[in-house]
């Protein structure tokens, strides 16, 4: 096993834009850079419980059933359209306040955290990408002539690892965006994109073939 050569494909695997992500840069918008790092432990616990599920071998048996395979993907999809309609139809965005007529931006009633942990979580569990990810590449870089588990445990730190550095830059994307919100319409104009791209995200996961 090489982890050198693994932490390369960990962060450029961590930075494809996907819901979690989006989640992050969505988080960054509202709550800042630091809420949306700590947020990201919702999303490092839902791979760390696919990280166990793959080192036992059973997330090749999860792939291999076409029902529990669907039975994920449809059930991810759900909450993506349940978390796009509600972006659609919002007329607020948590964090931010408009102030009409200054033509600026004041912080609004603060994010809580808790529900940003669940929100990652919850997106993170649900996406069977995740489970191919774990189940199909990670067997790629363990040597067979050395302990699995242990194997498994290096590349899974660096793989959690590097989804903070893809919040890191997908959040300070979204604290920039967060300038350029200057009217209540801007507020609904990036809720209707962010319910937008939630929803086409989960038309994109029924897509998804194993």
């Amino acid at each position: 096993m090489d982890a050198l050569l693994f932490v390369p494909v960990a962060v450029a695997i961590s930075l494809t834009p996907g819901p979690n992500n989006f989640c992050g840069l969505n988080n960054g918008i509202r709550a800042g850079v630091g809420a949306a790092l700590v947020a990201t432990l919702g999303r490092v616990a839902a791979f760390a419980i696919f990280l166990a599920v793959s080192a036992v071998g059973l997330g090749a048996m999860l792939l291999a059933s076409e029902a529990a395979f669907t039975a994920v993907k449809w059930v991810g999809a759900c909450y993506l359209f349940w978390l796009g309609w509600r972006a659609w139809h919002s007329r607020e965005f948590s964090g931010l306040a408009v102030v009409e007529g200054e033509g600026a931006v004041a912080s609004g009633a603060p994010v809580k955290v808790r529900s940003l942990i669940a929100q990652e979580f919850l997106l993170g569990i649900t996406n069977p990408k995740a489970i191919i990810l774990f189940a199909a590449i990670f067997p790629q870089f363990i040597d067979p002539a050395q302990p699995a588990a242990r194997q498994f445990f290096v590349l899974g730190s660096i793989y959690l690892a590097s989804e903070f550095v893809a919040t890191a830059v997908y959040a300070t994307g979204g604290r920039q965006i967060r300038r350029f919100i200057r009217s209540s319409r801007g507020v609904v104009r990036l809720n209707k994109a962010t319910g937008g791209f939630f929803m086409g995200a989960g038309g994109l996961l029924l897509a998804t073939n194993r």
